[in-house]
């Protein structure tokens, strides 16, 4: 047998299967037939309305989807914390307590973050130049952790909140005056992703 003879038959072969087994219908499935109730009055009528069915796409968590382009979303994270739209929050000597102004300027940057959702910050503590070094940490660890804790509270997520405390070791005004100090004591914040 030849070569194209052989071809012939198997594609004739095919063919004859597939034209019979397109004719076949597949066995039905027999279904249950519903058991008989037992009725002794009119069907019961549901107080409600069954509820709507939920959709799983809505039961699902939606990531944040940052807003449309504008003037402070375009910038680099250089320039916007150069210019940033987060305030420092001042505190007073030996102290790591959140006064009204102090709160005033945390609504303030969380508003801003509400605004902004994918923003990461991190809230750098610091302190005036006196104290011991060990000292001046710890509080500004006290500082940066009483800002992020009332950030927390006012709905910014923990998660973009990041914490650190340099002590005495960047002051912002070098000068060795009350008013220096003043400026020195302070939760700064730092837009670090975006």
């Amino acid at each position: 047998m030849s070569r194209t003879s052989q071809i012939s038959v198997v594609v004739m072969l095919v063919a004859a299967l597939l034209a019979t087994s397109c004719g076949r219908r597949k066995p039905s499935i027999p279904q249950p037939s519903p058991t008989p109730r037992a009725t002794t009055g009119p069907p019961a009528v549901p107080d409600e309305p069954p509820a709507a069915p939920t959709r799983v796409d809505d039961a699902l968590p939606v990531p944040p989807q940052p807003l449309a382009e504008d003037a402070v979303s375009n910038r680099s994270l250089d320039d916007l914390n150069r210019d940033s739209p987060l305030k420092p929050v001042f505190f007073g000597l030996d102290s790591a307590d959140l006064d009204d102004v102090g709160r005033t300027t945390a609504m303030a940057n969380a508003d801003v973050l509400k605004k902004y959702p994918t923003w990461v910050i991190t809230i750098e503590g610091h302190c005036d130049e006196r104290g011991t070094a060990e000292y001046n940490l710890a509080l500004g660890e006290r500082r940066s952790t009483a800002i992020k804790t009332y950030l927390t509270s006012l709905g910014i997520s923990p998660d973009r909140v990041r914490t650190v405390s340099y002590g005495k070791e960047f002051p912002f005004n070098p000068g060795h005056t009350e008013d220096a100090w003043a400026q020195n004591r302070r939760g700064h914040f730092v837009i670090t992703s975006r």
